[in-house]
């Protein structure tokens, strides 16, 4: 029997819109494909949904009056971005920050990062399809946001960083709940790596998919989890210590090539779990450490800083998150600049989801673990 040649299937390029929707997108986020069937040839993300003005606003307000806008670029992070801004400000005036304040920073920072994490790896699961890590990790985060209340009043946006320490001492019973909680929170990360680290369909769908390279990474400006997953051992409280993170004793979580490469979604959610167990050890040994004493210098809410600059950064969940700050003298800043890691972390979608399907781009934007709110600031 013979055959007859037929004409090769042609298909038509076509232009697409995902988002822009919350849920599965990690906030208001447009991203326009342009897709060959269900092969993907570009993404040109598309932000300024959220857009609020706030290095304007940092402008037009004292530097007291700024603390509680800072909770509003990655919110679910506010203790990691109050604390960012105000060592940028005390560095830039020398105001000094008593020992116990300092400690009471980390802890607080700490367990900003086990929540953020948490986060992440529950909305990374949901995005592509599995429904019980989300509820383990808010079981888990709920109990956080229990502590932080007790020492602030609020469950999201908390304001407790202050110039020269933090708004408020720890209640009475605080030191031993953490570690109650740090006790019931170690075993759950085994229930996580049961769940979802070494669960066939998640390593199908996250393995070998969005690799980022080294140089691509910091050709991009992409750091915290997601540049060292590729490999690239650098984080601002070992590289570049602030509070009294030279205290302590932790390791660099990276990732590694278990499954043939370094940079992917799969390493990039796993580098999480590793970060929230090193963050375990340090609040553990920071409410240890904790010394007596006072837990603000007081510091005038009409602060005026000397003429100057500056730039500082801090290890935030997400990555480096930095402030520049011109001061010309006056109670507020002359200019001012925040470097969110969101966006640089965003910037780096169109280079490694060239040539994927669509379902798996989906797998990637929740491996990168993003926060309109700090990509809009």
């Amino acid at each position: 029997m013979e055959y007859q040649k037929t004409e090769e299937l042609k298909t038509e390029k076509l232009e697409l819109n995902m988002g822009p929707q919350h849920p599965s997108m990690h906030g208001v986020l447009n991203l326009m494909l342009e897709v060959d069937g269900e092969i993907v040839n570009r993404v040109t993300p598309n932000i300024g949904y959220l857009h609020r003005c706030n290095e304007k606003i940092g402008e037009n307000v004292t530097y007291t009056q700024f603390i509680p806008y800072t909770d509003r670029f990655d919110y679910l992070a506010s203790m990691n971005n109050g604390l960012g801004f105000c060592l940028a400000v005390e560095r830039l005036g020398g105001i000094a920050v008593p020992e116990r304040a300092e400690y009471i920073r980390v802890i607080m920072a700490e367990l900003n990062r086990i929540a953020s994490h948490l986060i992440a790896l529950g909305t990374h699961g949901l995005d592509i399809g599995s429904w019980t890590p989300v509820l383990y990790c808010f079981r888990e985060r709920e109990i956080i946001l229990d502590l932080f209340e007790a020492a602030c009043g609020a469950r999201l946006t908390y304001s407790y960083m202050a110039l020269g320490g933090v708004t408020k001492d720890l209640p009475e019973g605080f030191v031993q709940k953490a570690l109650d909680f740090l006790d019931y929170f170690e075993p759950k990360l085994k229930e996580y790596n049961e769940l979802l680290s070494y669960n066939k369909i998640f390593i199908d769908r996250t393995a070998k998919l969005g690799v980022m390279s080294v140089k691509d990474a910091i050709g991009y400006g992409v750091t915290g989890p997601n540049l060292r997953a590729a490999g690239f051992n650098w984080d601002l409280r070992k590289d570049e210590p602030y509070s009294v993170y030279n205290r302590l004793d932790f390791k660099v979580a990276l990732g590694d090539a278990r499954f043939g490469v370094l940079g992917d979604a799969w390493n990039r959610y796993f580098v999480r779990i590793m970060e929230m167990e090193e963050s375990v050890k340090i609040v553990r040994q920071a409410l240890k450490q904790l010394p007596q004493g006072e837990y603000r210098t007081k510091v005038s809410r009409a602060l005026r800083l000397p003429a100057g600059e500056i730039y500082s950064a801090t290890e935030n969940p997400k990555g480096e998150l930095g402030f520049y700050i011109i001061s010309a003298g006056e109670t507020r800043p002359a200019r001012l600049k925040i470097r969110g890691p969101s966006f640089n972390n965003l910037s780096i979608l169109p280079e490694i989801t060239k040539g994927i399907f669509i379902a798996d781009l989906i797998s990637i934007v929740g491996s990168i673990d993003l926060v309109l709110g700090e990509v809009d600031r």
